[in-house]
């Protein structure tokens, strides 16, 4: 009889392997397909958003959101149907589904954190205080263009074409300046001192005409104010200082990469404008006082 329930017993152990190999095999293929199908879809909604961006110039913050939170889900999915399908995690079922509200409580502390993120992340895509590919500062040290907003963090490329990474809890709280929030135009001051002996009307009609000449300088006057004899270029006397007059300008560009090119532009003609029509500079005047010391006879 024994003998009998030998080949029974292996016969059954081994088609237990084999059910329980079936079931790797089956976790294994929805673990892939899961990583597929994420792949395909970011690499698919990765050039959509490419051609919206370039092609019909659409704004790409809401799309990228969108790209991050689809990828998540399906990786979500698709994890939790591999593990659904090991029986063991069936059996444990009513256990878990017993200690659901301690696990929810439990998982609530433990992600608090990663849910803030997520939730300034959403709110960062809706109330939009910045988009991809606008120019940032916070905290008077950071700076640079936006990159990417992701479910947790905002990516800001700096000026040192460094990647900057900053949480969307800590980001959503900061004073941010946009560059480019509403409209980039933008109005650069150009502060120039003249000295005490300098022709002020003539340095003003220098910096003026240097100004207007500048292809990257824009006209903001309305029709009217053109009519009525309104300057193009506003230069005024905005203070006089120890050994200087100074005085400021006000013009516009088109956004801030052209105001920062036309400012370096108009600084050199300027100077080199008035080194041609005798406006001098300003230094600084130091009077001393040698006083030597009383010789004893």
């Amino acid at each position: 009889m024994k003998t009998q329930l030998l080949p029974l017993k292996k016969t059954i152990l081994f088609m237990n392997i084999l059910e329980r190999f079936d079931y790797l095999f089956i976790v294994a293929g929805i673990i892939i397909v899961t990583f597929l199908l994420a792949t395909i879809f970011r690499k698919t909604f990765g050039r959509y958003i490419k051609y919206s961006t370039e092609v019909l110039e659409n704004d790409p913050t809401n799309y990228q959101f969108l790209k991050h939170s689809i990828s998540a889900l399906i990786y979500l999915i698709g994890i939790g149907w591999a593990l659904y399908t090991l029986p063991a995690f069936k059996a444990v079922a009513s256990s878990i589904l017993t200690g659901a509200g301690i696990l929810a409580v439990v998982a609530g502390l433990a992600s608090q954190h990663a849910l803030s993120n997520i939730m300034s992340g959403i709110f960062l895509v809706i109330f939009k205080p910045f988009k991809v590919n606008d120019r940032i500062q916070i905290k008077d040290s950071i700076s640079g263009v936006v990159k990417d907003i992701t479910l947790r963090h905002t990516i800001i490329r700096d000026y040192e074409n460094k990647r900057i990474i900053i949480p969307n809890s800590v980001i959503s709280d900061e004073i941010i300046v946009n560059a480019d929030f509403a409209n980039e135009k933008i109005c650069r001051r150009i502060d120039l001192p003249i000295s005490f002996e300098s022709n002020i009307e003539l340095a003003k009609r220098i910096i003026s005409e240097e100004a207007a000449s500048h292809n990257l300088q824009i006209d903001t006057r309305t029709p009217e104010q053109v009519a009525d004899g309104v300057p193009e270029i506003t230069v005024r006397v905005l203070s006089i200082g120890e050994y200087s007059v100074n005085l400021r300008a006000w013009i516009w560009a088109k956004d801030a990469s052209d105001s920062f090119v036309l400012a370096c532009d108009l600084l050199e003609r300027i100077k080199v404008r008035f080194d041609k029509e005798g406006i001098e500079l300003p230094y600084p005047h130091r009077t001393i006082v040698n006083k030597s010391a009383t010789t004893i006879s």
